[in-house]
């Protein structure tokens, strides 16, 4: 076990916790932020994302020792007040049904957006082809990203 001081949602949280830990279980089993999602386990779907220093990241995969002394945003964290407007775009256009992976493709979409308030439709497929979804709503997930970005 290490004491690691982690920044996240704006807050220094000091956890007790072997470095190799994946940062998911620190986030959920530890600090009890529950937002982040497991998914596979493995990387590949994108329900854990969360951000490290403005990039998403997959937090099942990444030790929480590489993540220390970083900017952590998770789901949580998004914004300070109400909803983000991903947020209220995924609602406006109806994304979720069974809702599982929508954590992890809104904290994708939020990185796309931070970086290109007004993304194409190739950047959007692009920026999210990491992030998997059972239901297959890809296209209401490209219609919320261009809705929260301004574009409609």
């Amino acid at each position: 076990m290490a004491a690691i001081t982690l920044r996240i949602n704006g807050s220094e949280r000091k956890v007790d916790v072997a470095p190799e830990t994946p940062l998911l279980w620190v986030l959920r089993d530890t600090l009890e932020l529950t937002g982040t999602k497991f998914g596979c386990g493995v990387g590949l779907c994108g329900a854990c994302t969360v951000h490290v220093d403005g990039a998403p990241v997959r937090s099942c995969s990444t030790p929480v020792s590489q993540a220390a002394a970083k900017n952590i945003t998770t789901i949580e964290g998004l914004t300070a007040k109400g909803l983000h407007p991903l947020q209220q775009a995924w609602i406006e256009e109806q994304v979720p049904q069974c809702g599982y992976c929508q954590t992890g493709q809104i904290m994708a979409a939020a990185a796309l957006l931070a970086k290109n308030p007004q993304p194409s439709d190739d950047q959007i497929t692009q920026a999210m082809s990491g992030n998997l979804c059972r239901c297959g709503t890809y296209d209401r997930i490209r219609r919320a990203i261009h809705r929260a970005g301004g574009a409609r």
